[in-house]
């Protein structure tokens, strides 16, 4: 079981500057889903990297700007994402540390296309989330973090063409992140188990600040097992402790707060 002493949060030096302590790339979004950027972009702020850019479709991301001034977009043509944004994605990829796909990314047949290439050749640590799941199979990660929700998971399984018994032997230097009332990190070897959350985070966006969290880890150097710990066993102490102070009438953005006073 995940506790407080399984947490381990980054160091930054006292000489470093901007750029040195993290630098975060989300790829999503489509006309219909601007927040979950946002909300995955906050959160990874709030773990202390140095910068974060969100590259989405333009009206998507003309949008994104206007709802915080911390966020910096990247406006691609399209109202979603395809082949002929790749090389311009790919591009940015190389100078950011740690690569977040899928939130609100859509399903578009030649999304999932663009979905699909795109992992297979970012060899930097990612998270793959959302509708990026859906798009994609265990065969085709390396050294990523996998978020999905109970429905999400079993389409990993059903596109891997694989049982659940079966899993630890495919799932190699990936780590699965299985969120439910009771959520399971899932290594190759071993299996933790976090208890810190509640039901009043079914609500939408709990999800994106998950992922935001995770690849914020992910670019400040913690390996991804470490990382899917740090965000799982953060998220739901935030979500327990909003759920003491407002019952359930807390929302998504309430997450993304200073989570350190959590760790004391």
């Amino acid at each position: 079981m995940i506790t407080k002493k399984d947490i381990k949060l980054p160091k930054h030096k006292s000489t470093s500057h901007k750029g040195q302590n993290g630098e975060v790339l989300i790829i999503g979004g489509n006309e219909d889903y601007i927040g979950c950027l946002a909300l995955a972009g906050l959160a990874a702020l709030r773990t202390g990297i140095d910068w974060i850019t969100i590259a989405a479709p333009e009206k998507t991301a003309w949008a994104i700007s206007c709802l915080s001034s911390d966020l910096i977009t990247k406006k691609c043509k399209g109202k979603y994402f395809t082949l002929k944004n790749y090389k311009e994605i790919m591009d940015l990829v190389e100078k950011h540390d740690a690569i977040l796909i899928g939130n609100g990314i859509g399903q578009n047949k030649e999304t999932k296309l663009f979905i699909k290439k795109l992992v297979k050749n970012i060899k930097k640590p990612k998270v793959i989330d959302a509708d990026g799941i859906k798009a994609i199979s265990l065969k085709e990660l390396d050294n990523s973090i996998l978020c999905p929700h109970k429905k999400e998971f079993e389409l990993l399984l059903k596109n891997t063409k694989i049982k659940e018994k079966n899993l630890k032997k495919h799932i190699k230097n990936n780590i699965i992140v299985r969120k439910g009332k009771i959520d399971q990190i899932i290594t190759k070897t071993k299996t933790f188990h976090n208890k810190t959350g509640n039901e009043a985070m079914t609500k939408a966006g709990t999800g994106d600040v998950l992922a935001g969290l995770a690849v914020g880890f992910l670019a400040q150097g913690l390996t991804p097992k470490q990382s899917a710990i740090n965000a799982a066993y953060i998220n739901g102490k935030m979500g327990d402790y909003l759920k003491k102070k407002k019952g359930y009438s807390f929302i998504a953005s309430d997450l993304i707060q200073d989570y350190k006073k959590l760790l004391k």
